[in-house]
């Protein structure tokens, strides 16, 4: 697993590499520059969209922020149960990359495992956006997702494809939390 802290100096170092301010970042991730700063410094968990929106910014792979190393394989790639590359993020989501070591994909592949956590149950459940659309199945328990005003609650068997440029978020409902596949697609013309 690859601490917040690397992942936070592949940041700075891309940023610097690309030659990239800090209000151009802030920019392009969407938070202020005091939030953008406490991020690339690790003094702040960052959600993996954040990570995403760098990625496309400086126009390498996510897996490269994550672990360093580019993607390398062109004609397949299998993944084996339970071997993807784990990335866990704030609020206890847990992503397992499905394809990590194939290059220049034109989508990224996740099984997501949202744990249940009881305080988020009757609040209001953080958004995000990146650019692109999303696909996510549920594989196994229930969650509510929102997005634009919209709330459905969906459970094992059921999926939902959107923009994900649109505010959208999501909350394991079931107490035993929820996996899903999330296959994230990247705007037209990205890495």
């Amino acid at each position: 697993m690859y601490s917040t802290i690397e992942i936070s100096a592949r940041i700075r170092a891309m940023r610097d590499l690309c030659g990239l301010s800090v209000k151009d970042m802030s920019e392009a991730t969407g938070v202020s520059e005091e939030e953008y700063i406490k991020c690339e410094t690790g003094q702040k968990d960052f959600p993996f969209t954040f990570i995403y929106k760098c990625a496309d910014r400086f126009g390498v792979d996510i897996v490269e922020l994550i672990t360093g190393e580019n993607p390398r394989l062109t004609d397949y790639t299998v993944v084996h149960d339970g071997m993807g590359l784990p990335i866990k993020r704030k609020g206890g989501f847990e992503y397992n990359h499905l394809a990590s070591s194939f290059k220049n994909k034109m989508a990224e592949p996740f099984l997501v495992n949202a744990p249940y956590i009881e305080e988020e149950q009757d609040a209001e459940i953080p958004l995000s956006q990146q650019e692109g659309q999303e696909f996510d199945f549920i594989i196994s328990g229930s969650m509510r997702f929102v997005i634009e005003g919209h709330e459905e609650n969906l459970i094992a068997g059921d999926s939902i494809y959107f923009d994900s440029n649109k505010p959208h978020g999501m909350i394991a409902t079931s107490k035993d939390g929820c996996t899903f596949l999330s296959v994230v697609m990247k705007k037209e013309g990205s890495r």
